[in-house]
């Protein structure tokens, strides 16, 4: 069965456009390197908790939005070894004087075993 990465990070609402170039430059190094699928997901109807929300889990502030996504694995083995690949890949490497659109320090992940996949 399928494994997942998901992936909760805070971005500056001006920084929309940046976040998605920065993700589409992403999304085919992790294909090319065992991903079966990359979503990137702005969000637009987050709502307040009573104790926590996707807001509050990345410390989001005033004037950011939150991104949710996820890279699609065929297995936790392939996972690891393309994982490693693309961490390795030059091309993920950061251009001199470029900056994240986000914030790194903020962003929480982690790798899933999925227990159901429901399609219709």
């Amino acid at each position: 069965m399928s494994y997942m990465d998901g992936f909760v990070i805070p971005v500056p609402k001006g920084n929309r456009q940046a976040y998605k170039d920065m993700a589409a430059m992403a999304a085919p190094v992790f294909l090319e390197h065992g991903a079966t699928r990359v979503v990137e997901c702005w969000g637009d109807d987050i709502k307040e908790g009573k104790v926590n929300d996707f807001r509050t889990s990345v410390i989001a502030e005033e004037g950011e939005e939150v991104v949710f996504s996820w890279i699609e694995w065929p297995s936790k083995e392939v996972r690891d070894a393309g994982s490693a690949k693309v961490m390795a890949d030059e091309r993920m490497k950061p251009k001199e004087g470029q900056e994240m659109p986000f914030s790194g320090a903020r962003l929480i992940y982690g790798g899933f075993a999925v227990l159901l996949d429901e399609r219709a």
